[in-house]
């Protein structure tokens, strides 16, 4: 009888499969500590949106600390919206970089997005939307890989590429604090302040010494989250900066005018 021959997984279609990741908890990569935490502190939530819900875990944190919420799952294909039946008020099916979210302006008290942001060009739109549609005063709350963590340091320094930003990947876009934090003040000027800033995840460690770690050095860690508040009227401000910055690349904004030479 013929030994089924084995295949190995096409490179980059696996994640977290770096060698390290065998002494890690790959869970603490999302951060459901940290989550929790800083959904448990906001009051008076009434309408709360999950880009990119998944398993609806974060939503249920949600329901758990703040029962009284309307809970919108934004999902952008049937699987995963099936998936989060029983586990929001409201499923929609969207392609965030190109559709509007389904809210009307200022509807929103918290929007939340983990592990979300990296996979997408368009983070112009995306904020965008997420501003247009929060209240003054509502909240943003990401999480990201960080490209600036320990182990990603230590790579570069001989030479090997951070393991979350490979180009056979599903990543196209990296994030650390200091340009976040540029982005957001570059583009909205004054309008988003920094509430919270944590880590989680902190190769390679187990998960018990990683916990203390990503909370005294939450630069250093795997996965960082922004907790951002707005406080400024917004007017089309994340849409409208590629043209007025000139970037060369064709960002989608949607159908406003901008100075950008490659707007259609």
């Amino acid at each position: 009888m013929e030994k089924a021959e084995e295949t190995k997984p096409l490179y980059g279609s696996v994640g977290g499969s770096h060698w390290l990741g065998r002494f890690t908890d790959q869970c603490e990569t999302y951060g459901p500590q940290v989550v929790e935490d800083l959904v448990s502190d906001l009051k008076d939530l009434r309408t709360v949106v999950d880009l990119g819900a998944g398993t609806g875990r974060d939503l249920g944190f949600v329901r758990k600390h703040h029962p009284q919420a309307r809970l919108i799952a934004v999902e952008g294909g049937k699987d995963y919206a099936s998936a989060l039946a029983g586990k929001a008020d409201d499923i929609q099916i969207a392609d965030i970089e190109r559709e509007p979210l389904p809210l009307a302006d200022g509807e929103a008290d918290l929007i939340m997005a983990n592990q979300v942001l990296e996979h997408t060009k368009e983070v112009f739109w995306i904020f965008h939307q997420v501003t247009r549609s929060l209240k003054v005063g509502g909240h943003f709350l990401f999480g990201v890989p960080n490209i600036c963590s320990l182990h990603n340091r230590f790579l570069l320094i001989i030479g090997r590429q951070p393991t979350q930003h490979k180009m056979c990947s599903a990543h196209v876009r990296p994030f650390s604090k200091g340009d976040t934090l540029a982005f957001l003040n570059a583009c909205f000027p004054g309008g988003y302040e920094l509430v919270q800033f944590r880590g989680a995840q902190f190769y390679p460690f187990p998960r018990s010494v990683a916990r203390v770690l990503a909370n005294s050095f939450p630069t250093f860690a795997f996965t960082i989250f922004f907790m951002i508040r707005k406080v400024a009227i917004y007017r089309d401000e994340f849409v409208t900066y590629p043209g007025r910055a000139g970037l060369e690349t064709n960002f989608w904004t949607g159908n406003l005018t901008t100075n950008s030479q490659y707007w259609k």
